[in-house]
C-alpha cells in the first residue's frame, strides 16, 4: 500500500472526487479569435478575409484549404461552409497608430498588452480587441464597430459610402445567438441564388441551336425585299425556255410546231425559181406516169 518511510497521505490523495471543468480564459480566447487565423491557426496577416458565419482569416490559407479539401486537416470543420472564394469578403480594416507590435519588445523584457489592438474602427475610433462588438459589409468589407452602427444610422457604408441592406451586415466573432442568425440567412440567401440560376438554364435549353453559316459577301444582296423578289421571278422566267431549248437539244429530236403556226410551200415563197426547181413540189419536177419511167435492175441472168 506504499507509505513507507513516515509519509502520511491527505485526503484527496485517497479519495477521488468528481474531476473540476477547466474554464477557458477569456483573455485568452479573445486573444485567439482576433489575433490569429480559425483555420491555420497562425497570426493574421494581411489580406485578411471573413466568412458569411463572422470568421476571421488569412487568404492565402483559405485558397490552400480550397485547393486541397483532405479529411486528415481537423481544422477544416471550421471551413466546411466555405465552398468557393467567392463566400468570402476579402475586408478593408483601419490600422491602429497606438499599436507597436513586436517593434519595442526586442529584449524580451516588456509587458505585452493583450488589450491592444493591431486595428480600429475608423468611425467611433475604438480598438477591435474582442471587448467591443465589430461588424463588416458583405458589398464592400468595410469593418467598424457596431456602435458606429447604431448611433448613426444611414443605408449607405460610414466610410465608403456603398449603399449596403441589414442582410449585409455580418458580426465578426458574434456569439452563438449570432452565429445561427447567420447561418439562416446564408441558407436563404444560397438557395434563392440556385432558383434563380434554374429558370437561366431552362431557357438556354429550349432556345435552339443556330447551326446555319452566314452569307458570304457576295451573296449578300443590298436593297429592299420587293426588289429582290422580282428579280428573282424574271431570271425564272427568263431561264424556263432556255433550259428547254437545251433539253430538246439534247435529245437530237425536233420540237413540234406550236398550234397556230401554218405550214408554207416553197412555191409561195419569194425564192429564185433556180432556187425553187431544187425542191419535189416544185411544178418542173411533177411528171406524169407516162413520161416516168420503170426502174429496171440489171443481172446477168437476162443475157
Amino acid at each position: 500500500m506504499g507509505c513507507d518511510g513516515g509519509t502520511i497521505p491527505k485526503r484527496h490523495e485517497l479519495v477521488k472526487g468528481p474531476k473540476k471543468v477547466e474554464k477557458v480564459d477569456k483573455d485568452a480566447e479573445l486573444v485567439a479569435q482576433w489575433n490569429y487565423c480559425t483555420l491555420s491557426q497562425e497570426i493574421l496577416r494581411r489580406p485578411i478575409v471573413a466568412c458569411e458565419l463572422g470568421r476571421l482569416y488569412n487568404k492565402d490559407a483559405v485558397i490552400e484549404f480550397l485547393l486541397d479539401k483532405s479529411a486528415e486537416k481537423a481544422l477544416g470543420k471550421a471551413a466546411s461552409h466555405i465552398k468557393s472564394i467567392k463566400n468570402v469578403t476579402e475586408l478593408k480594416l483601419s490600422d491602429n497608430p497606438a499599436w507597436e507590435g513586436d517593434k519595442g519588445n526586442t529584449k524580451g523584457d516588456k509587458h505585452d498588452d493583450l488589450q491592444r489592438a493591431r486595428f480600429i474602427c475608423p468611425v467611433v475610433g475604438l480598438e477591435m480587441n474582442g471587448r467591443h462588438r465589430f461588424c463588416f459589409l458583405r458589398c464592400c468589407g468595410c469593418v467598424f464597430s457596431e456602435r458606429a452602427l447604431k448611433e448613426i444610422k444611414a443605408e449607405v457604408c460610414h466610410t465608403c459610402g456603398a449603399a449596403f441592406q441589414e442582410d449585409d451586415v455580418i458580426m465578426l466573432n458574434g456569439t452563438k445567438e449570432d452565429v445561427d442568425v447567420l447561418k439562416t440567412r446564408m441558407e436563404e440567401r444560397r438557395l434563392r441564388a440556385k432558383l434563380e440560376k434554374k429558370p437561366k438554364a431552362a431557357e438556354s435549353v429550349s432556345k435552339p441551336d443556330v447551326s446555319e453559316e452566314a452569307p458570304g459577301p457576295s451573296k449578300v444582296k443590298t436593297g429592299k425585299p420587293e426588289e429582290a423578289s422580282l428579280d428573282s421571278r424574271e431570271k425564272k422566267t427568263n431561264l424556263a425556255p432556255k433550259s428547254t431549248a437545251m433539253n430538246e437539244s439534247s435529245s437530237g429530236k425536233a420540237g413540234k410546231p406550236p398550234c397556230g403556226a401554218t405550214k408554207r410551200s416553197i412555191a409561195d415563197s419569194e425564192e429564185s425559181e433556180a432556187y425553187k426547181s431544187l425542191f419535189t413540189t416544185h411544178s418542173s419536177a411533177k411528171r406524169s406516169k407516162e413520161e416516168s419511167a420503170h426502174w429496171v435492175t440489171h443481172t446477168s441472168y437476162c443475157f
